[in-house]
């Protein structure tokens, strides 16, 4: 370990110091990206006049004092942590005018060791891991020439207490960063990790120029049969001046969302992703109608009415199924495309075995060549740079919970509650007009909505949310 670049901060009496995880993988190779990367590039491209990254993982590995884990230790695991992933060590540069993935076979990773006094109000570090992430998370990954990990520890009275690792999501997606996590505790605490490594970003994307090609042209062709179905999406007229800057992101943090779906999920022998799938395509269908929020016919128990008779969701896909794929240190997730039916209208029971039929067909389809899918669209009359735009993108991005089957019945003080709504953020430009991520929250579900506020006013916004919410819980609460 070579440590550099010492400084101190007098007011938090914390120091901090720069050490060099040297790392030495295999081979130096350069190959083409992945449709993964492909599918990613364009949010790339987008954002790239932004000082803010909205594609790095930001991750935090807590260190218990017992595992004696001190700073040279923590840094040679670093180090054979990236030497082990070769996607860890891939950068993306342009080459003979496309961009190409370059592996490299040794270098030298910084590590940023922050140390805070024992005896202060952060003994066990995580205010300074924190503070740290959002540090290295905010700022945008140079793809060409920096290393697509960033990574720090903090110190306390000797030994690591916190790692705190930001990744680039040019070569790794969250299940990979999930897979990468682990590998990094057992180089920490044992100092080797003991399962084989999984397929890497180079070799997923040799397999997608051989043996995949026909699953790209299944995808492309249910991509075609489907999207001239979808009618007009929610979000296709301006119905507003918007705002300055024009985006707003807000969150509504909801126990009983989180109640209601694992009832729901639990009752019906689903998965709690399906259950928000059908809420949100119930939601968006009477905000697709006449009053634009639905009146008391839309919102009758287990109904849904006013909208077009099929509501278009676009949702992210891990493309984990196929084999040896699980275990991947790759970007493999792609967006999928969620035919819901609405005719009837049906009930919440068959709109949710709808919703399962269209959250299959969206990720079986939801692995294929992103410059064939343009293309195909393209020769169809589509811009597929701007034809998704009025539909809603879903992003379930909590982490996967197996809901027992013996989930209580309706928690009334629970599902009586409304969750509480703020908003967060002001953006100047965002790739969707109305983009809901599920995320988790303790003993609650978080949906964040960003709203374009020419489509999407936030008033609105928020009543698409808290339409979700009342949606379930009458689902929750009406007969079996």
């Amino acid at each position: 370990m070579v440590l550099t670049s010492q400084s101190t901060d007098q007011t938090a009496a914390c120091t901090e110091e720069v050490a060099y995880a040297d790392f030495h993988g295999g081979r130096a190779v350069t190959g083409p990206l992945t449709w993964g990367q492909r599918a990613m590039w364009r949010a790339v491209v987008e954002f790239e006049s932004t000082r803010h990254s909205f594609l790095n993982l930001r991750r935090t590995l807590a260190v218990s004092r017992r595992a004696g884990v001190d700073p040279a230790r923590a840094v040679r695991a670093l180090a054979a942590l990236v030497g082990r992933h070769e996607s860890l060590r891939t950068r993306v540069r342009p080459s003979d005018g496309e961009l190409r993935q370059v592996a490299a076979a040794e270098g030298r990773l910084p590590v940023l060791v922050h140390t805070v006094p024992a005896a202060g109000a952060d003994p066990d570090g995580q205010m300074a891991a924190g503070t740290l992430a959002a540090r290295f998370g905010d700022p945008r990954f140079d793809h060409a020439a920096e290393w697509p990990l960033r990574a720090a520890v903090v110190v306390v009275d000797g030994l690591v207490r916190q790692v705190v690792v930001v990744f680039s999501h040019s070569t790794v997606d969250f299940h990979a960063t999930e897979t990468v996590l682990r590998d990094l505790r057992m180089l920490l605490l044992r100092g080797a990790a003991p399962t084989p490594r999984g397929l890497q970003s180079l070799d997923v994307a040799e397999r997608e120029q051989q043996v995949e090609r026909r699953r790209s042209d299944r995808a492309v062709a249910y991509w075609l049969r489907q999207f001239p179905t979808l009618g007009v999406g929610s979000f296709a007229e301006p119905v507003a001046a918007g705002l300055t800057p024009r985006y707003r992101r807000g969150v509504l943090t909801s126990p009983a969302i989180h109640h209601a779906a694992r009832l729901l999920a639990a009752r019906h022998r689903t998965s709690s992703s399906t259950v928000l799938l059908a809420a949100t395509a119930a939601a968006l269908h009477a905000s697709g109608g006449p009053e634009a929020g639905g009146g008391p016919e839309a919102k009758a128990v287990g109904r849904v009415g006013g909208g077009p008779e099929a509501v278009g969701i676009f949702t992210m896909a891990n493309n984990r199924f196929q084999p040896e794929y699980d275990t991947a240190i790759s970007k493999l997730n792609q967006i999928g495309l969620c035919r819901v039916d609405l005719t009837g209208p049906p009930d919440f029971a068959e709109l949710l075995r709808r919703a399962r039929q269209a959250s299959l067909d969206g990720y079986r389809h939801a692995y294929y060549d992103p410059l064939a899918l343009a293309q195909a669209f393209a020769d169809h009359g589509y811009d597929y740079g701007t034809a998704l735009a009025p539909f809603c993108y879903l992003n379930d991005i909590r982490l996967p919970h197996d809901v027992p089957s013996d989930v209580a019945g309706p928690n009334e003080s629970t599902l009586g509650t409304a969750g509480s709504f703020h908003w967060l953020e002001e953006l100047d430009r965002f790739a969707w007009r109305c983009r809901i991520q599920v995320m988790d929250a303790p003993d609650a579900v978080e949906l964040a909505v960003t709203a374009d506020t020419v489509h999407l006013p936030p008033a609105r916004a928020e009543r698409l949310l808290r339409d979700i919410e009342d949606r379930l819980v009458r689902a929750a609460r009406s007969t079996p």
